[in-house]
């Protein structure tokens, strides 16, 4: 373009012609004044001598420049950049030099300072969209909007990969170019496993994510694929969960669909998952069994994704429903100064006694508040046994598992001190991508018993190594015998 710009023969011009001589010849790739040189094959200071140094003397044939397009400078050799400096300080009036690059800071400042510089900037998904409208309905190719919309998505910003893929569709589609025939010649995972994927990990129905990736691999799909798809989702579901305008579909039931998903997760979940398989991704180039680490990653998710305190997390369906209404927590009033110990059994009408709901499993065996505790231990120990009994109840059986482990070892301006029998309990409660999230919700739960918002302090248990209870041994005296020293200690042996 910029040839063009500069040789037309009705310019130099911001717009060619693209009818003269030199515009349709620049345009069929054969005008002798315009020379292309590509530095990622051709970088060293050889090539750069051969193909332009040799050539500035002469002047232009036709044109009224002779242009030189270096595409991917950055990649010359330094000795190559050395070479061209010396043109490129005092260059020839006819003569005009073309740096392109996708790594600016990578070219020498020698050369940048004696260059104009013009940035060409990623497009928008809108840009690209409206453009591949543009060229599809010029070129005569039938194509769904939400096919145009994934095309444009993995270009990832740059107009000229995005018309390749349109061209590639185009070619290889038998007439529409369809959402489906996109993602089969992209390589992506379908929209529809990829939402049977993620409904399957939020129930935790491992038996589903197992069959799902199945499913996937069998179509030919690999674990970087299924990330990458699991991904491109999440981003959208981003999207509808914060309510913001959809770019990357247009049709109302796709929106709708989307919007609907997206309240079901919920969005503690979607910022979970997208830290987690961002994390995956990185790592799947490394493993050597990829199918396998991704069904343990996914089912890993599964069980530790946080959920929104509004929903409860749903149970699978082997498990038998409860019979009475779910309960939401109730603030824990401040225990008086004195108190009479609660009686464990009530006296219904008739004299028969009523025992007390039970805890669920494992809560019951938590620290009890002891007579002799402060009042604000007390109810702290109350508050923490109360919310461990609604996570493991209807949040996640999981966290609770950890927190099971814990006693309160303080209470001091507003902070509560939590501490774990074993250290790798606390590190896999507080530590990884899913750490700040699970120690945000304990605190919303807290807050909930307590009536009040509170900070929570974890940490693992500092021990020592204890000293034998049994007696240290005298050791004999100077001029003493071992034997003399036994009798002394068994006189009667």
């Amino acid at each position: 373009m910029l040839a063009k710009a500069l040789c037309c023969e009705k310019g130099p011009a911001e717009e060619p012609c693209n009818e003269c001589d030199i515009c349709v010849s620049i345009t069929a790739g054969n005008c002798m004044d315009v020379i292309e040189m590509d530095a990622a094959s051709e970088s060293g200071v050889d090539d750069v001598r051969e193909a332009i140094l040799h050539m500035i003397e002469y002047r232009p044939a036709q044109a009224r420049f002779k242009v030189f397009i270096i595409d991917e400078v950055h990649d010359l050799s330094p000795k190559a950049f050395d070479a061209l400096l010396k043109t490129i300080e005092e260059p020839p009036a006819h003569l005009v030099f073309v740096l392109a690059t996708t790594e600016y800071a990578k070219v020498p400042p020698t050369i940048r300072s004696r260059c104009q510089k013009f940035e060409f900037r990623r497009g928008s998904l809108a840009e690209i969209v409206s453009r591949l409208q543009h060229v599809a309905k010029s070129e005569g190719i039938e194509s769904d909007p939400a096919a145009l919309g994934a095309i444009a998505r993995m270009s990832d910003g740059s107009y000229r990969d995005a018309l390749n893929l349109l061209e590639l569709a185009a070619l290889t589609a038998e007439g529409k170019v369809t959402l489906d025939h996109v993602y089969d010649q992209l390589g992506l995972v379908h929209e529809e496993q990829v939402d049977a994927l993620l409904t399957a990990i939020r129930e935790s129905d491992v038996a589903k994510v197992v069959q799902t990736i199945e499913d996937v691999y069998r179509q030919g799909r690999d674990a970087r694929a299924i990330l990458e798809s699991l991904m491109y989702r999440l981003s959208d579901l981003t999207v509808s969960a914060w309510g913001l305008s959809s770019t990357s579909a247009s049709d109302a039931a796709v929106v709708a669909s989307q919007k609907a998903l997206a309240m079901q997760l919920g969005r503690d979940a979607i910022l979970s998952m997208r830290s987690s398989i961002g994390e995956a991704l990185v790592k799947v180039r490394m493993v050597s069994l990829p199918r396998l680490w991704l069904e343990s990653e996914l089912i890993r998710l599964a069980s530790e994704v946080p959920w929104d305190g509004a929903k409860t997390r749903p149970q699978p369906e082997a498990r038998v429903a409860q019979p009475h209404a779910e309960k939401a927590p109730r603030a824990i009033a401040e225990r008086p100064r004195k108190s009479e110990p609660s009686p464990t059994k009530a006296v219904v009408a008739g004299g028969e006694e009523a025992s007390a709901e039970a805890p669920p499993d494992g809560v019951s065996k938590m620290e009890e508040p002891q007579p002799d505790d402060p009042p604000e231990i007390a109810r702290a120990k109350e508050v923490w046994k109360a919310a461990v009994e609604h996570i493991q109840a209807q949040f996640s059986k999981v966290m609770a598992q950890k927190l099971l482990s814990t006693r309160v070892v303080g209470f001091e301006s507003g902070t509560l001190s939590i501490e774990f029998d074993r250290k790798i309990d606390c590190d896999s409660m507080t530590s990884g991508p899913n750490g700040p999230a699970r120690i945000t919700k304990v605190k919303e739960i807290v807050g909930k018993f307590a009536g009040e918002e509170w900070e929570v302090d974890f940490a693992a248990a500092n021990r020592k190594a204890k000293s034998s209870s049994a007696e240290a041994v005298e050791l004999p005296a100077e001029g003493e015998s071992l034997l003399d020293l036994s009798r002394q200690v068994f006189p009667n042996s």
